[in-house]
């Protein structure tokens, strides 16, 4: 008799679950199939999905057919695929509930975690693990296009890296640009240096005209949201960082403080050390707890396991 796995239930996911429902290959399969594709296969060559049917191939005992667990049949373009093609798992030889316990830890850990500490929790070797990091953090980018943020929007940005003074940190620190919806999501951008043209791009394409735009007093800002609504300003340097509006709205960067103060937390308590390269990813991965932030770390993990659709990364590109 064919075992089934339980029902399942995102906001009861956890690592208890995940090692006892799921440790078997076929039962990670399924689940990443459930979660994948909730209203039955989709052909990840031509996006058939109901319109002509697609085949379960499965290998008899004692057949020569080259046909492995969990490989489908496209009738439209009659190729084959599999749950992982067209995914960060396509081609790796790491199994499923591994990917998936990984993916848990990363979702659930609120400053982050190291591949130190993930390659020995999960008993692979490191080099596996901060690839596995990687892609992982690559998938919880945010998807494109994205909607436009609206209301009120902070903008502000800090400093990440080695020790610098004020003269020479933008050498040897690089700045985080992050704007954040008030009550709503963020999104970050990893630039060169704080400048107005940069910080005009940052609003560009992620900004609606008829936001207000809430800055601190950097000179940075200055000129850079004419655009908007309106351009609210806390004068940080003489310790103001709440200002009361006469509508009875209040204009702070204090959302984005609390971000970047996260953000630190990852980079001095679990990383110790990024690169400029890497750093855009690293953001990404807080960009998206930080979105995901109402909901179970079980919902997290599964909304993540969603977005790893097109987000192929290979080591090469990688290094």
């Amino acid at each position: 008799m064919k075992n089934e796995s339980p029902k399942f239930d995102a906001d009861e996911l956890n690592l208890i679950t995940l090692a006892r429902d799921y440790d078997d290959a076929d039962k990670a399969r399924s689940l990443l199939e459930l979660l994948r594709w909730p209203d039955g296969p989709i052909c990840p060559h031509c996006k058939n999905h109901k319109d002509k049917p697609i085949y379960k191939l499965n290998p008899k005992a004692g057949s020569k057919t080259s046909a492995r667990a969990g490989v489908y049949k496209c009738g439209a373009c009659r190729k084959q695929f599999t749950v992982t093609v067209g995914t960060m798992f396509e081609d790796s030889h790491i199994p499923i509930s591994t990917w998936l316990k990984a993916m848990f830890i990363l979702c659930s850990s609120k400053k982050s975690i190291s591949s130190h500490q993930l390659h020995r929790m999960l008993n692979i070797t490191y080099k596996t693990a901060w690839f596995m990091s990687h892609r992982i953090r690559y998938a919880m980018a945010p998807g494109l296009p994205n909607p436009k943020f609206s209301g009120t929007i902070e903008i502000d940005e800090t400093f990440v890296g080695g020790k610098g003074d004020m003269k020479t940190r933008s050498q040897r620190k690089t700045p985080v640009v992050a704007l954040i919806q008030r009550n709503g999501d963020c999104h970050t951008s990893v630039v060169s240096s704080v400048t107005q043209k940069n910080l005009k791009e940052c609003l560009k394409g992620c900004v609606d005209k008829s936001a207000i735009v809430n800055t601190d007093d950097s000179g940075a800002s200055r000129g850079t949201v004419k655009a908007f609504a309106a351009h609210h300003v806390v004068n940080h340097s003489a310790k103001e960082y709440v200002l009361k509006m006469p509508d009875g709205s209040k204009a702070h960067v204090n959302t984005c403080e609390s971000f970047f103060s996260l953000l630190k937390r990852g980079v001095y308590g679990s990383w110790h050390h990024v690169s400029r390269e890497h750093l855009p990813k690293y953001a990404d991965e807080f960009a998206f707890r930080w979105n995901h932030r109402k909901v179970t770390d079980g919902a997290r993990t599964v909304a993540a396991i969603k977005a790893t659709e097109g987000r192929r990364l290979t080591y090469r590109q990688v290094i």
